[in-house]
């Protein structure tokens, strides 16, 4: 009789911690469902391995130096870009304003330039728009290269660990509600 109150007492302790502890699996299984319909929202590829993102030290068009490793602890939306494509200037307005709505909140956005020879066009186009997000020059195509970059623009999103969330092909609307929707999703996640 006395292991029969010992045993009771255990499958009620192990009765009780389940209950602690499956809502908060569930609440952890609907956020990450959440979150992948959000990329599906936005056509974003998820990577098949999560891998770190290579890193970089770039010249900034404005400033000096930047290295993503600056970045740690971000979201970093990494868009890659030209002033010859029209869907990457079509798409900087609404990077602009993600930049301006999140940054408090941790959203990097780095716009890295692949134009080799004409530096001038960059600046005057980032002066006419009025982009206030860092701007970098991978004029060698070094960076470019590394991410594998085939089309532009071709964006990035890189988590607050330093790994790739997705790869997006072309150009968004990353203003929209479903952009908005993502980004707040993505900055509400702990790290690791």
């Amino acid at each position: 009789m006395r292991d029969n109150t010992a045993m009771r007492m255990r499958v009620f302790i192990f009765c009780l911690l389940c209950s602690l502890c499956l809502p908060a699996i569930s609440r952890a299984a609907a956020d990450e469902s959440a979150l992948q319909q959000a990329l599906a929202a936005m056509k974003i590829t998820a990577p098949q391995k999560i891998l770190s993102a290579p890193g970089f030290d770039l010249p900034g068009l404005k400033t000096g130096s930047i290295r993503l490793s600056d970045y740690k602890g971000k979201l970093v939306l990494l868009n890659f870009w030209a002033s010859f494509c029209a869907p990457c200037r079509k798409e900087m307005p609404a990077l602009e304003s993600v930049w301006r709505d999140y940054a408090q909140q941790g959203l990097v956005v780095l716009a890295l330039s692949v134009d080799r020879d004409n530096l001038q066009q960059v600046a005057k186009l980032v002066k006419e728009g009025g982009y206030s997000f860092p701007v970098l020059l991978d004029t060698e195509g070094e960076v470019r290269n590394r991410y594998e970059v085939r089309a532009l623009p071709t964006s990035y999103l890189i988590g607050r660990d330093g790994k790739f969330i997705g790869r997006i092909i072309g150009e968004r609307e990353w203003d929209s509600a479903e952009g908005r929707n993502l980004i707040e999703r993505l900055l509400s996640r702990q790290p690791g």
